[in-house]
């Protein structure tokens, strides 16, 4: 199933809707109880899911067209991101991929939704780029789960941007804080259960900016798939349903082109990923 988070024209809170093509149906109003967020649902397990996949087809249907999407997971427990997961984007930016993955964390603030707007101020950074990534939803809890066993604590994937402001990266030992501005996770607009990909690792992955693609790959380049991370994360730390982990990004990065492409006052960048879906980002840039 396809499911998103829109926000009615007579509100701010942003409501679950289960997706099917251009239409949806708000999931609260399915029956009693129904989850109003993704995070409701999937800490309800597979029961509820499958309540929802019983009703959905009863409910009044809604088109997508203008719809104003908000975040495809609004509290996940944490926001883990992996550096360094393909060799191309790595040698691109002049690091060393280890021999364990680079892990860190995101801070809730920078989720945003699709069509979303991000802006940041001049003075802060002026080499902000783009990163498409897979996003992982757990859905059970994992603790030191082998790589065999990973992908079965997996709820279902979603497409992230991890922009970067990359003066930052390169001037602080952490790179959380150059990834975290408001607004500089991008996540959806749709979040697809894991039924839906067979294989996370046979995925289309790719950027558009201002009209130009700027990645193109495959989630097979992976130096280290889904279902290792799964099992590396899970050894030190239960990952908790909700979960978001973000596995990394392909080359093509703006920072490594000569000259520089970085995201401009006014840039529309789309991240993608084939089956699951395109997230556009409006930027700004503040004086």
């Amino acid at each position: 199933m396809r499911f998103a988070h829109v926000v009615p024209p007579d509100s701010e809170e942003p409501r679950l809707v289960t997706v099917d093509g251009e239409e949806a149906v708000f999931v609260d109003g399915l029956f009693d109880g129904a989850p109003r967020t993704l995070d409701e649902l999937v800490t309800g397990g597979d029961e509820l899911l499958q309540l929802v996949r019983d009703t959905a087809g009863r409910g009044e249907r809604h088109p997508l067209d203008g719809a104003r999407y908000a975040s495809a997971v609004l509290a996940p427990p944490v926001i883990l991101a992996i550096g360094l997961n393909y060799a191309a984007h790595s040698t691109e930016l002049g690091l060393k991929t280890d021999s364990t993955p680079t892990v860190f964390v995101l801070w809730p603030n920078s989720l945003a939704g699709h069509q979303g707007t991000t802006a940041w101020p001049r003075s802060l950074s002026e080499s902000v780029d783009y990163e498409a990534e897979l996003g992982v939803i757990i859905g059970t809890p994992a603790k030191d789960v082998s790589p065999d066993e990973a992908l079965g604590h997996v709820w279902g994937y979603t497409v992230v941007n991890d922009i970067t402001a990359r003066d930052i990266q390169y001037s602080e030992a952490q790179w959380s804080r150059c990834k975290s501005f408001d607004g500089f996770t991008p996540t959806g607009p749709f979040a697809v259960t894991a039924d839906e990909v067979p294989d996370p690792q046979d995925l289309h992955i790719w950027t558009v900016l201002d009209g130009n693609t700027m990645q193109d790959a495959t989630t097979g380049q992976m130096v280290r798939p889904v279902a290792t991370l799964i099992s590396h994360l899970s050894k030190s730390a239960t990952l908790l349903p909700g979960t978001l982990i973000s596995t990394g990004s392909p080359g093509g990065a703006g920072y490594s082109r000569d000259p520089q492409v970085f995201l401009r006052d006014r840039s529309t960048v789309t991240v993608g990923i084939d089956g699951i879906g395109s997230l556009t980002t409006h930027c700004r840039i503040l004086d």
